[in-house]
């Protein structure tokens, strides 16, 4: 079920995030759920929406949290298939002075605002990227259009009432199985 943080989740809100993020908790707990990310607005991923899943370690804020995509997108430093991320200051130069809202409003729109070809997790799309540009742009429109609507990811609250399965099993992976309403072409 997705919360809305002013509403129901106003402890997480205040010490995991701002109120304007839907969040998923997974398991009932607080250390694992899925947030709703808008790509940033004058890029190619504008109009975008993803299910991020954060998992927060025992040692959080002193160690990064896990975060990945779980619906596609087509990005040099996202691995396509595991929706990990390459970004190193969630991999390899966090600090406790950060949290989760600079990763929501700085790390992830600079990641897809500024892509790095040269350091891939996606090769295809670096490739792509570095050999011509207007064409990844144009597939980077195409993952939005196919795999990052925002009616494919929240359901609506019929939905959730007559449903009790959620729309991915919380793992960091994607596939067109998991975004209802996506079929293969």
């Amino acid at each position: 079920m997705w919360v809305d943080l002013v509403d129901k989740g106003e402890s997480l809100a205040r010490n995991r995030m701002m109120s304007d993020y839907s969040v998923e908790t997974v398991n009932d707990g607080l250390s694992e759920f899925n947030v709703l990310f808008h790509g940033p607005k004058e890029s190619t991923y504008e109009g975008g929406v993803w299910k991020v899943h954060v998992e927060l370690p025992d040692a959080y804020p002193y160690k990064s949290p896990s975060i990945g995509f779980v619906n596609k997108i087509f990005h040099p430093n996202v691995d396509e298939l595991s929706g990990s991320v390459c970004l190193d200051v969630i991999n390899q130069s966090w600090s406790p002075m950060f949290d989760l809202l600079n990763i929501f409003e700085v790390f992830l729109p600079q990641l897809l605002l500024y892509p790095n070809p040269s350091d891939p997790l996606n090769g295809d799309a670096a490739s792509l990227m570095m050999k011509d540009k207007t064409q990844y742009e144009q597939k980077v429109k195409e993952y939005c259009e196919r795999y990052a609507k925002a009616e494919n990811i929240v359901k609506s609250k019929e939905d959730e009432e007559s449903e009790e399965e959620d729309i991915s099993d919380g793992h960091c992976t994607s596939s067109d199985d998991e975004i209802p309403g996506l079929e293969d072409p």
